[in-house]
């Protein structure tokens, strides 16, 4: 029977840049307990202006269980309160402090310095918006008047004789939920951009969702986007929900991904 692993590495969380931890500067002291089991004290790595937020860790790969996520969650945002961070993929564990030094600040240097760039006084927000299913549906039979009249159509008939026109009111209906949402997510964005540095659209993932996108704003600009935001919901919340979130972890326009050498 194999013995379990019993090394231990270091769990990576992010990466700051502080040109302030030199040499003989204190490091950075963090109070969130790190990963796993046994809480292990939050740390640094530094290499000349880089640092990497870290703690020790037995080598395991580590499930996405939502205790597992809150935990790493938790860390970035108290190291978020005092720097802007990269944000390192959730349950990255380097072999010891040599790999992180050799492979990642060494290596990658000039990369993750271009990348702190662009997210530097920057912070990441979320937005999605959904259609109160009801008024959207109500909407689509007001507009379209082929859709109006196959509905009424097939009233007081059976399903069976009607079988082959209710899927082509499904089609229909399908269509115009499609155009709609291309209409209102850009009646979104249109409003937002102007206040932007980036945006990235993502996947829509239920029918009701219009829109699923993030957004890095400077820090100067974000109390004008709040604005924004408010006023969208004055003016579109009686058809649309909005979910605003943040600052956030800029994932969605930095994620530090490592594959360590063999």
């Amino acid at each position: 029977m194999p013995k379990p692993d019993t090394r231990t590495g270091k769990y990576m969380y992010c990466l700051i840049r502080s040109p302030q931890f030199g040499e003989g500067a204190p490091a950075p002291t963090f109070t969130t307990l790190g990963m796993g089991e046994r809480g292990d004290v939050v740390h640094t790595v530094n290499f000349m202006n880089l640092t990497v937020v870290v703690s020790d860790t037995p080598i395991v790969e580590y499930e996405e269980s939502r205790r597992n996520m809150m935990a790493h969650t938790l860390v970035l945002e108290e190291v978020m309160r005092q720097f802007t961070i990269l944000p390192v993929r959730f349950g990255t564990v380097a072999p010891n402090t040599e790999a992180i030094e050799e492979q990642v600040l060494k290596r990658r240097y000039g990369g993750l310095i271009s990348a702190f760039e662009e997210v530097e006084n920057r912070v990441e927000l979320g937005v999605k918006a959904f259609w109160y299913e009801e008024a959207i549906f109500r909407e689509i039979v007001e507009e379209n008047q082929p859709i109006r009249r196959l509905r009424d159509g097939l009233m007081g008939r059976s399903a069976e004789e009607t079988y082959y026109e209710r899927i082509r009111l499904g089609e229909m209906i399908e269509a115009a939920l499609s155009k709609k949402r291309d209409e209102d997510a850009e009646k979104i964005l249109e409003r937002l951009r102007p206040l932007v540095y980036k945006s990235r659209s993502n996947k829509v993932i239920t029918d009701k969702m219009v829109l699923n996108a993030a957004f890095l704003v400077n820090h100067e600009h974000e109390v004008e986007f709040d604005q924004a935001m408010q006023r969208l919901d004055t003016d579109m919340g009686k058809r649309l929900m909005f979910k605003y979130v943040g600052p956030v972890p800029p994932y969605n326009f930095v994620n530090i991904t490592i594959h360590w050498d063999k």
